[in-house]
């Protein structure tokens, strides 16, 4: 019986030789195909660290592989199959469902992930894999669970929940190591969180990482208050550890170029930022409570915009809020912000639909970016000359959540306490235009 399977093997673990153990105990001949870097980034996966000759190399010394072959394009897997001839395919469960297709050529096998695969020594010699603790077990939680498989030296080993039962269903079903019945029972044995919880919570939980040297992702918003987050930044760099704010278009690789577009003198300096982000919620959280609202819940990606576009030295944030008769809190909010040299508007909704779009006004031209926006995946600079014009186009992965845990994982490995992509005092800024807002918004019904 012949196998294949395949994989990138970066940084090769105690995980990745169990798999290759699990996969040549199916039959006699074990072939292992071992990406290559364009196939990765191709593919979405990210911070793969070691060259495709050493990633061979781990395969080889592993001494369980009696062929190795080179994957390099989206489709290979069918032609490999019937070229070598394959009656098993294997894979990782993380990938349940995935390879289905390929029944069609032989038998397809998913293996069971192995937990807790980071190995002492590894860690010792290369910083290893980072093991990531997730607090939180709702519907964002297990999207970064599904993205973390993208980010190569990352291993998501443990869950909290305010309740076990939830936190242990959630470890079952991604196959996780720990369902943690404390917070501080988490931190013992992962080397950083990332915090997927209410709004209201974010605080103490990153508080509590960070005092016991733990490095902290957290969802956005960070907090709803400019002192708070002040705190949390302060403490993070008293203790020597990464906090980050989980708001992935900050980390895509198109938003990244549209500011650097933006900024660059391109369409001459830039006057205005208008920036809408609204969706329709039926039920949950952010129709109640004195943290709901569309504020709380939608405003940090355009004010992300405001702020790298326009920057952080605002002057003055004044805020119009619809709550209709009957509601808990605001369902449509446009928060106008004044700057020494522009202006800048976002619009948030919950009970609202408004076009998502981005325009950046400029002295000499707009940049144009179509809804959804805060997924950038295109977007075009546009002239009083049209033949000017021009269109730019990037890949957005998944559901995103890989960037910024590769920027998280890169600011860990390298000992970086701040990220060029989003900044602390951006983070802050960002937090007090909420707090303003909120605060000072005048009501109609």
């Amino acid at each position: 019986m012949r196998v294949i399977t395949y994989g990138t093997f970066d940084l090769f673990h105690e995980g990745h030789r169990r798999l290759l153990e699990r996969a040549k105990a199916l039959g006699d001949y074990l072939i292992v195909g071992v990406t290559t870097d364009n196939y990765d980034d191709s593919r979405g996966k990210l911070n793969v660290r070691q060259s495709l000759m050493d990633r061979i190399r781990n395969v080889q010394d592993s001494g369980l592989a009696d062929e190795i072959i080179i994957e390099e394009y989206e489709g290979q897997k069918v032609q490999d199959i019937q070229r070598h001839g394959v009656d098993i395919f294997a894979i990782g469960s993380d990938w349940l469902g995935k390879f289905d297709y390929l029944n069609d050529y032989c038998k397809v096998i998913y293996l069971e992930r192995t937990k807790g695969v980071s190995s002492t020594q590894l860690r010792n010699e290369t910083g290893g894999v980072i093991r990531v603790g997730v607090v939180g077990s709702g519907r964002i939680a297990a999207r970064f669970v599904a993205e973390a498989r993208y980010v190569s030296g990352v291993s998501v080993e443990a869950v909290y929940s305010r309740r076990l039962s939830s936190a242990q269903s959630f470890a079952e079903r991604h196959e996780l190591e720990w369902a943690n019945e404390t917070f501080a029972d988490m931190l013992k044995h992962v080397d950083a969180i990332y915090v997927a919880t209410p709004h209201d919570t974010h605080y103490d939980y990153a508080k509590q990482a960070i005092e016991a040297g733990v490095h902290v992702l957290c969802e956005k918003p960070m907090t709803l208050v400019k002192a708070q987050t002040e705190e949390l930044f302060e403490l993070a760099a008293k203790h020597e550890v990464v906090l980050l704010e989980a708001v992935k278009t900050a980390f895509a690789p198109g938003f990244q170029r549209m500011v650097a577009v933006a900024r660059s003198g391109s369409i001459g300096q830039v006057r205005s930022v208008d920036a809408t982000f609204t969706k329709l919620v039926a039920s949950g959280r952010e129709l109640h409570g004195d943290d709901g609202g569309s504020i709380s819940e939608l405003a940090t990606y355009p004010l992300l915009a405001v702020v790298k576009l326009l920057g952080t030295d605002f002057t003055d944030v004044a805020t119009r809020s619809l709550r209709p008769d009957g509601s808990e809190v605001e369902v449509f909010s446009r928060i106008d912000i004044d700057f020494p040299s522009g202006i800048a508007s976002a619009r948030t909704g919950i009970g609202v639909k408004a076009e998502g779009e981005l325009i950046v006004a400029g002295s000499a031209g707009y940049v144009y970016v179509p809804a959804p926006w805060w997924l950038t995946e295109y977007f075009e600079t546009r002239f009083e000359d049209q033949s000017k014009n021009k269109k730019y186009y990037y890949k957005f992965d998944g559901d995103g959540l890989r960037y910024e845990l590769a920027e998280f994982a890169f600011m860990i490995r390298n000992h970086t306490p701040e990220s060029f992509k989003l900044r602390a005092a951006e983070s802050i800024a960002i937090a007090e235009i909420i707090e303003r807002a909120r605060a000072t918004a005048s009501v109609f019904h």
